[in-house]
């Protein structure tokens, strides 16, 4: 069984780790930069942005994902997450880790007041997935190596960059589980093409 683990600095930790049982992996809270150990991949979920960077400094991850993310392992950043993992934030002088190759904007879809759900259209998926934004990003742009797999409304909300995926919305928030099963499967994939 893949062992998945969640940062659980902030953010739906527990919506996460439900959908991950749900897809048939085990889910690991990831607490503490040592817990990061033995896992087969990792989701950032959720939450501000500002707040979970500033949860990372004081408690000594960022160094430890960065080396996550080197090894090759597969990461999924919702949300916030997605912000944490892209190589560049618009008004950022600087990205937080800085390893998916996307340009990201904050709060793209307004504000809390402003949440909305829609029926997306998802690359590999059969039918729409309803989709949940808070706060939301969105990709500005990609790189020449990285995959979009939905757009909205004219913007990008959903890519793969390698081992890398992105997106702006929530889909721990439903109780459709195809996202993180096809999440779990790039580690059965990333599992394969290590052992070839």
């Amino acid at each position: 069984m893949k062992k998945i683990g969640v940062l659980a600095l902030q953010g739906a930790v527990r919506e996460h780790s439900r959908s991950i049982k749900a897809s048939g992996a085990e889910a690991v809270s990831v607490k503490r930069p040592a817990d990061l150990s033995g896992l087969d991949a990792l989701i950032l979920p959720g939450g501000e942005s500002t707040t979970m960077r500033r949860l990372i400094d004081r408690y000594g991850f960022m160094e430890p994902l960065r080396d996550f993310a080197a090894s090759g392992k597969p990461m999924f950043g919702t949300c916030a997450g997605l912000i944490l993992l892209a190589k560049e934030v618009v008004g950022y002088d600087e990205p937080h880790l800085g390893v998916m190759d996307v340009k990201v904007e904050r709060n793209s879809f307004g504000r809390q007041i402003d949440s909305f759900e829609a029926d997306l259209t998802l690359n590999g998926l059969d039918t729409p997935f309803n989709a949940v934004f808070i706060r939301a990003p969105h990709i500005v742009s990609v790189g020449p190596n990285t995959e979009i797999l939905c757009e909205y409304d004219g913007r990008i909300v959903m890519a793969r960059s390698g081992q890398f995926l992105g997106c702006s919305f929530h889909p721990e928030l439903t109780d459709d589980h195809r996202i993180t099963e096809y999440f779990i499967s790039m580690v059965t994939a990333e599992t394969m093409s290590v052992s070839i």
